[in-house]
Formats: C-alpha cells, structure tokens, sequence
C-alpha cells in the first residue's frame, strides 16, 4: 500500500464538453490522454485520490489541507451550472498529513479555508476521473499550493508518500496545473520567448522521468513563463522520490496560448503479484483440471476475502500467463446470480496473470453493484475469465454479432463495455443500448463503437457447494 501512480493534467475549464461546447475538439489530444489516465487511475482501484491544485486555497506561508468529510462543486461561473461533482472526503488522511507537516514546522490551513468548494482545478480532473472512478466510493482530499520555497513543496510530496505508506492506504496523486500562459500572440495572455522555452524543458523533464531537475529550473525562466503548475509537480516530485517508477509524457499541445501537458507515473511492483505476501492465505488447492485463469482468480478471491491481503504472482504459472499482456474480465456468479465482474478493456499491467490477479480482487470487493464478498459465500462462488482481443473500430451495425462480438461505446468522455454472449442479450440493439447505459450515454446520443473477441474460460470454475 502507499502511492501506486501519480499523473500531471491540466485543467482548462473548457476541455468539459459543457463549457467547451465543441471547442474543446481542438485539444482532442489532451483529451484522449485524459481519458487514458482515468482508465489507468481506475484500474489501481485506489483508496484515495490525493489532488494538487493551484486554485485550491492559496497561503503564502502555509498549504491548505481540506479536511472535509464532504466537497462539491461545479462550473457555473463557466456557463454550466449543471455540470456538477462531489466527493467524499479522507478526514483520517488529511488530518494525519497535517500533523505531519506541523511536526516539520510548515503551517496548515484545514477544510474551513477551502469551505468545502472545488476549485476548477480540481474539477477538471475530477470530471475525467469519473467517468471511471466511482466518486461515492473513492475519497478524494485536496490540496492547494503555497508561497513557500520548492524545498516546502517537496517535503509535502514526501509527508503525502508517508501518510500513504502508515496509513495503508491505496493512494493516486493527481497533480493539477497549465504550463506556460505565454505561448501566442492571439492568446488570452501573449506571448513571450520564455513561454515555449519553459514548456520545451518541462517536456523533456517529464519523459525522462528525472523528476529531480524540476527543483533545479531557472526562477527567472519559469516567472517570466507564466505557469501556474511547477509547484504541484514539485509536489509530485517529492511524493515519488526514492521509489522505483517509470513515467511517460502521454501528450502536449497549446493552441490557445497556454501549454496542456499530460504525464504518467507508475510504480514499480506498489501493486505487482507474485508470491503471496506475508501472512496472507494463499487459499485453498485449485480443483483438478481447472484452468489456470480460473484458479489464479479463484486463489485471488479467497485469499483477499479471508486475510485482506492481495496475492502475489505464483511462480509455477505456464509462461504465456507471465508474459502475454491483455485486458481481462473475472466474473462471479453465485446460485446462478452475478456476483461481481470487473475488468480492463485494456492491458494496464506486466502481465496477464497479474491482469486477473487485480480483477479478481475488484470483482469481490469493489463492483459498486454489489457489497463486498463475505467468507462463507465462497464456496458458493462460480468463476469464468473473459480474455479480451485488440478492440477495432465498426462502421455498421452488421459488423456486430452479440454472440460473437463484445462491444465498446463511447461519447465525450464515457465510455461502456459489454462482454458478448451474455444470456438474455440477443440482438445488436439489445447490446448497444445495456453498453450506453452502463455509460450513463443516453439512446438518442451518437457513440463511437468498437468491437472485440474474447476467450471465455471457465474450466474449473464451478461452486464447490450447490
């Protein structure tokens, strides 16, 4: 447990559909980088969402902690008022980061300063977490920025990958912030030279992943550049110094004078399995003949039911298993009833064993349908997994086969999936309208479909008890 990933966005109020109106296509990258870190967010099923912003609450000698059991907010001071969010607040972890910060002598403002407001710059990457993330079910607690020196900063980040660490939590930090504002002359704050050099250095800092030279940036270069987003990645920096990542620059651009960067960080094995971890129950021997998805996430089931504890990769598992990435469904059915399924429509990590490790473990503790497994119904509990093939684009709905074919639809950011031959779906129609609303995209709305093969296995996957 403790910081399993950390991402850089930005946060134009009008890459939200709503305020943008159409002219949020014109960052289209932006856009699908942002949906990629969502995608990416939700498959580390975190506790908590720790999120930086630059228009939290703004102390010059101290940083504002929100507290907060409860926080909202939307864009009405953008034209929609009707594009709103809440969340819940980690109380337990602010107030634990705060005592830490006090004890290396740099002030904290609680919730009261923020009054339970979102910021824009919290908003924007909330709205694009949602779509993936269940907000009713992850905390989140902001975080705002301050006038004290980078060294401040870091030691923030380094506080947030402690109170992770103690407090066994399973944590994204989302550090939010626009790059340079002086990229165009037609752009809402002109341009000068410094603009594109400071954006050209923060990109290539970011895809190197060398997150030290970001305390080490010439203040007259990042003044005269007009960010306002330096600080939280100094935040960022600090929370994964000393913890073995790999980071990608997923995209860049500045068409409306102001730089949108889009960063990935990863940590290394904070989420790998492999052998079983200390104390944890590696469960009960696999049936005879079962398959070797189906064991792993029978094992993966029972283990985190009984102990908590999410199993490690085991060694003997065939080759293909530890080296074959795909997205993966696991699903529980119990007396006939779905039970829970969870999955990735694409690879997110090393491997495919450890792919249905992590989709077991949601599936009985995490689908919102559904409360969390209990012990004595585990014997009661059938499980297939569902391997999924590179999805490809359709262009008519005679390209689709519900028997044949499982379906992704998407629109402005939702995007819904649909394993096929699923009893009771029998037509395409059938399909396309159950993947819109699991997407919360209404029937009369276009949606981008694709399409996709699955190997179903099952073998091995019955109840022990009828």
């Amino acid at each position: 447990m403790g910081i399993l990933a950390a991402y850089v966005v930005p946060h134009p109020p009008l890459i939200v559909p709503a305020v943008g109106r159409g002219e949020e296509r014109r960052i289209q990258s932006t856009i699908d980088a942002y949906r990629e870190v969502a995608r990416r967010a939700a498959a580390l099923t975190p506790d908590t969402v720790v999120l930086v912003s630059p228009h939290a609450p703004l102390f010059r000698d101290g940083f504002f902690v929100s507290d907060a059991a409860e926080e909202a907010g939307s864009m009405d001071r953008f034209g929609a008022p009707h594009e709103a969010l809440a969340t819940t607040g980690d109380v337990a972890f602010a107030r634990d980061l705060a005592r830490r910060l006090a004890e290396r002598g740099i002030p904290v403002a609680d919730g009261r300063a923020g009054r339970g407001e979102l910021d824009h710059g919290s908003f924007v990457p909330l709205h694009f977490l949602a779509a993936e993330l269940d907000l009713d079910d992850v905390r989140v607690v902001r975080l705002g920025l301050s006038g004290l020196p980078a060294a401040d900063h870091r030691q923030v980040g380094r506080a947030i990958a402690a109170t992770a660490a103690d407090l066994g939590r399973r944590v994204v930090l989302v550090a939010s912030g626009d790059w340079s504002h002086h990229l165009a002359e037609d752009g809402p704050y002109g341009f000068r030279p410094e603009g594109p050099a400071f954006d050209a250095e923060l990109r290539a800092i970011l895809a190197a992943g060398d997150l030290t030279r970001l305390f080490s940036l010439d203040e007259a270069l990042c003044e005269a550049a007009g960010e306002c987003g330096l600080r939280s990645f100094q935040i960022m920096a600090g929370a994964l110094e000393g913890l073995p990542f790999t980071g990608e620059l997923l995209s860049y651009e500045g068409p409306f004078g102001v730089g949108y960067g889009v960063a990935a960080f990863a940590v290394e094995d904070a989420d790998e399995p492999g052998e079983a971890t200390a104390g944890a129950a590696a469960g009960p021997t696999p049936v005879d003949g079962a398959d070797p998805l189906v064991a792993l996430a029978r094992q993966a089931v029972e283990a985190f039911t009984r102990t908590g504890e999410i199993i490690r990769r085991p060694a003997d598992l065939p080759p293909e298993l530890g080296e074959r990435r795909a997205g993966a469904f696991v699903s529980l059915h119990e007396r006939g009833q779905l039970r829970g399924c969870i999955g990735t429509i694409e690879p997110v990590r090393r491997c495919l064993a450890d792919e249905v490790i992590r989709n077991a473990v949601s599936a009985c503790s995490r689908d919102p349908r559904f409360p969390p497994v209990e012990p004595d119904e585990l014997d009661f509990l059938e499980y297939s997994v569902d391997v999924l093939g590179e999805p490809e684009p359709v262009f008519s709905l005679e390209q689709l086969d519900p028997a044949r074919y499982g379906v992704i639809v998407s629109h402005r950011g939702r995007r819904g999936l649909l394993l096929p031959d699923l009893e009771g779906v029998d037509t395409v129609a059938d399909q396309l309208s159950i993947a819109k609303a699991k997407a919360g995209i209404r029937p009369d709305e276009d949606a981008e479909v694709e399409r996709f093969e699955v190997v179903r296995h099952t073998a091995g996957g019955k109840a022990r008890r009828g």
